[in-house]
């Protein structure tokens, strides 16, 4: 009878993966590293960033753009802009700009970190740095501080009616501007328009009467965004007809405009069942652009995208050890972990996220059905079946033997919105993080990025030492 864990995940899913694999010992690999070493090195909880594979997607991201453009005869340039709300860590960035790539910001303090990129000589001033985001105060000033020192291709995107006013204030001379679409949401949402851009119908009066005259702006892009992401649906297709359709009348009575930003939305692998043809969904949309520019008779459009998660999220993971195991009922057996993942992993309950979830050891050992739950006393501290569709099965709790679970594909906004650094959820500390890199020889080395928090860390901030 097989009822090791490893012929539960053979039978169910293909495994190995690319990704995924096991040592002789039946301890689990990701991309080749030996994670229960990782453990012995540095201990439990740990999160670590392994960023070659971040280059990794940028790359494929970009072949799979080179070929849809070239099977569709496809005239316009592409461009890869990084979402830099989705980490915004020197180390990501840093791998994120050996990729030739743009970036995209959202906030003012996004242009304080774009000032320290230019001055390390990270970026130069042919980098496209595109500025989303509902614009006041330092946002505007920070713009226009960019723009006035010679970086041209720094490119507000328009929100709201007022931000060209308040741009054209603070900058010296000409500059380019896009404009974001306001897109419908999806039926099941609590409103019908998106809080962010400009309404479909009003974008073409909106040039008309307020940019088409003023002599400081050029109109160089039109921004197309959705909650939902690129998924292959009628929602989808529908609502990149009518911002093609914009596109069209716009590109009539604009000549400047030649460039079409879809956002980001590309999904991550959630589980091993995981499959996405990314190639034909950027073929298609290519297609489709084409389509509709060729029948009005326009140029079709350079493309940019700003991808976030699709870049950095595969390239982050948290360990964590099983401390205990509860018998609550007859049916309810809650595996404790020695972290929250209320603090650590904030998307599984806020917005019931699904991430990867394997043991790092015991694969070997029966497996049995579990619940996870967190150190914190709260009730949403826990990931189970109930949020994440189907049932936790694990290696069967070792009474005298270490059990350890990773959480994989982490790394796009968990510690922005976890607050990292700061003060956690009942006092709960940020766990390790490592650094994950190649060297010249293609070896893998690791460097401890930042320690766990101390209780001295808690108590400076929460104003205990003078």
């Amino acid at each position: 009878m097989k009822n090791r864990y490893r012929d539960l995940i053979e039978q169910t899913f293909d495994f190995p993966q690319a990704e995924f694999s096991l040592t002789a010992q039946e301890n689990l690999e990701f991309h080749g590293i030996d994670l229960m070493a990782l453990i012995e090195q540095y201990g439990t909880p740990l999160k670590f960033s392994y960023l070659p594979k971040i280059s990794e997607n940028i790359q494929q991201a970009k072949k799979w753009f080179v070929q849809a453009m070239a099977e569709n005869n496809y005239k316009g340039h592409y461009n890869y802009c990084y979402c830099t709300k989705s980490s915004h860590f020197k180390h990501v960035l840093d791998e994120v700009l050996t990729n030739n790539v743009h970036l995209e910001t959202s906030s003012a303090f996004d242009l304080d970190i774009v000032q320290k990129l230019k001055q390390a000589g990270t970026i130069q001033n042919h980098t496209y740095v595109l500025c989303n985001g509902f614009k006041r105060d330092q946002y505007i000033e920070n713009i226009a501080s960019l723009i006035n020192s010679g970086h041209k291709n720094c490119i507000p995107i328009i929100d709201n009616y007022e931000e060209i006013s308040l741009l054209n204030n603070q900058i010296e001379g000409n500059y380019q501007i896009g404009i974001r679409i306001a897109s419908e949401e999806e039926p099941k949402f609590e409103f019908y328009t998106s809080r962010l851009g400009i309404g479909y119908k009003n974008i073409v009066p909106f040039f008309e009467n307020t940019v088409k005259n003023d002599s400081k702006i050029e109109l160089k892009m039109l921004h197309f965004f959705i909650n939902t992401g690129i998924k292959d649906n009628a929602y989808y297709w529908n609502e990149l007809r009518k911002c093609l359709n914009v596109y069209t009348a716009l590109k009539k009575i604009c000549p400047s405009l030649d460039s079409l930003n879809i956002g980001g939305g590309f999904p991550i692998k959630n589980s091993l069942a995981f499959d996405y043809d990314y190639q034909y969904m950027i073929s298609e949309i290519i297609y489709q652009i084409k389509l509709v520019c060729d029948e009005a008779a326009v140029e079709v459009p350079n493309i940019f995208t700003e991808f976030g998660s699709y870049t950095v999220g595969e390239s982050g993971g948290a360990i964590y050890q099983v401390l205990y195991q509860k018998q609550q009922n007859d049916r309810e057996k809650w595996n404790m972990i020695d972290s929250s993942f209320i603090t650590t992993l904030p998307d599984t309950w806020a917005i019931n996220r699904r991430f990867v979830m394997l043991p790092i050891n015991n694969w070997d050992k029966e497996y049995e059905r579990v619940l996870l739950g967190g150190l914190t006393c709260d009730s949403d501290d826990y990931y189970n079946s109930e949020q994440h569709i189907n049932a936790i099965y694990l290696p069967k709790f070792p009474r005298h033997k270490p059990l350890y679970i990773g959480f994989f594909n982490t790394g796009a906004y968990q510690e922005s919105i976890g607050g990292y650094g700061g003060i956690q959820h009942c006092l709960i500390p940020n766990p390790k993080h490592i650094l994950i890199q190649k060297d010249e020889n293609d070896k893998i080395t690791t460097k401890l990025f930042s320690e766990q928090q101390t209780a001295e860390n808690f108590l400076e901030k929460l104003g205990y030492y003078d």
